[in-house]
């Protein structure tokens, strides 16, 4: 069978940086068919999908793509570690891709390799460094690059890398490769034009932040410029329908209302929260108004405005340390989004490579037949974060899509 790619992507929305990143990796990798694990309706910097999960599918399976999976919503909002390790396992268990390719702003896959060894190695010496870092009450991803900046003992090479999003990502996909034992081999395009969170406007590669910040201010004549013809049609479709969903403030009477509700304790039992930041949030949400005002309050130099995003969304979806910790323990099923023709090819290739894998093509046949009661409770969490983000919508928010919608094809 011709190679298979690999890639882990958010897609919101699909724009010419992915297209680029798409055409790179199959140029690098000489793979014929692609294989993508993508993040659904919430995403991993503690947010939402511009629009849902089905079509963000159409537009990767429109530019390039053949077979789409779902990435579980617990792994889509979790940490950079959680996310990569999720994404891996479903990659590694697929028994038919054979290379991944993904984008950072370093392209030396050995510079990013020999990071995802200390962190999967942890040297005693550079877990002593990260406490003591840790103990100056900065925060986790900025303990995490001193103590490796100061073990490696190079900065001229390593200065930087764990700064960008893209880069510690990448990191994570190495290092969840090496805990897996897998022989996926890893490659990465480097970032082109445009940083992560770049509001700029200028060429026709711009970030997924710019990207969303047009369709905002409806400044459609730019758009046209900088995303795939099938992205900008299906975008339209689902702007004149009032089903896009531009940034988590849509959800913030729903996250103050389940905060007020919630005792202490089940803030406690929220995934990332410690050192007594359940009481900083719950008088955080009796005494606002917004997101905005709420993250003003609760944000310091211990917590990045990422993790505490991510927290109001554990809270806003049910997902609690228990459900994560099952995430961490559990391989997760083969959830099909979307698949052309050759899609379809891939996978039957699945099920004949590995029969016992866990694939859903229908959430309500899965429901009835599985037996396995922590893939239900992640499908569970599935289920109900896309009927929280219809609530979104400006029109039409009606539930249980999972059951009525059917695979992009």
């Amino acid at each position: 069978m011709s190679r298979v790619l690999g890639i882990v992507a958010e897609y919101n929305p699909f724009h010419n940086g992915h297209a680029y990143h798409i055409e790179q990796s199959k140029q690098i990798t000489k793979c014929r068919y692609t294989v993508c694990v993508m993040s659904g309706n919430f995403t991993q910097r503690g947010s939402c999908s511009l629009v849902d999960k089905w079509s963000k599918a159409k537009m990767a399976i429109a530019n390039g793509v053949d077979l789409v999976l779902e990435l579980p919503v617990i792994y889509s909002i979790s940490s950079a570690e959680n996310f990569a390790y999720g994404a891996m396992q479903i990659l590694d268990s697929l028994k038919i891709v054979d290379d991944i390719s993904f984008g950072a702003e370093c392209d030396d896959i050995k510079i990013l390799d020999e990071i995802a060894d200390v962190l999967y190695n942890e040297p005693r010496a550079f877990k002593n460094i990260l406490a003591h870092e840790l103990s100056t009450g900065i925060s986790f991803p900025k303990a995490r690059e001193n103590a490796l900046l100061m073990y490696l003992n190079d900065i001229r090479r390593y200065s930087n890398v764990m700064s960008t999003p893209n880069n510690i990502l990448g990191i994570e996909y190495l290092k969840a490769l090496k805990m897996l034992d897998s022989h996926l081999l890893p490659h990465a395009v480097q970032r082109i034009e445009a940083d992560h969170n770049s509001t700029g406007i200028s060429g026709n590669i711009i970030s997924s932040t710019a990207i969303r910040n047009l369709v905002k201010s409806r400044n459609f004549k730019s758009l046209s410029n900088v995303i795939p013809l099938d992205t900008y049609s299906i975008l339209m479709e689902n702007i004149k329908v009032g089903h896009v969903v531009y940034d988590i403030s849509n959800f913030e009477k729903e996250i103050l209302y389940t905060l007020r509700k919630m005792s202490i304790q089940e803030i406690a039992d929220l995934p990332d929260v410690s050192e007594g930041l359940e009481n900083t949030f719950k008088t955080a949400a009796n005494s606002c108004n917004s997101i905005v005002e709420f993250l003003d309050i609760v944000k310091s130099k211990r917590y990045t405005n990422t993790r505490i995003q991510r927290i109001l969304l554990y809270a806003l979806l049910n997902i609690t340390k228990k459900d994560m910790q099952i995430s961490q323990k559990v391989k997760p099923y083969i959830r099909v989004l979307g698949m052309n023709k050759r899609g379809e090819f891939l996978l039957s290739e699945v099920v004949k490579a590995n029969p016992r894998l866990q694939v859903i093509t229908s959430v309500k046949k899965f429901e009835d037949s599985c037996n396995n009661k922590n893939l239900l409770q992640l499908l569970k969490k599935d289920i109900f974060a896309t009927n929280v983000y219809t609530l979104g919508y400006e029109y039409e928010s009606i539930a249980n899509l999972d059951y009525t919608k059917k695979i992009v094809k």
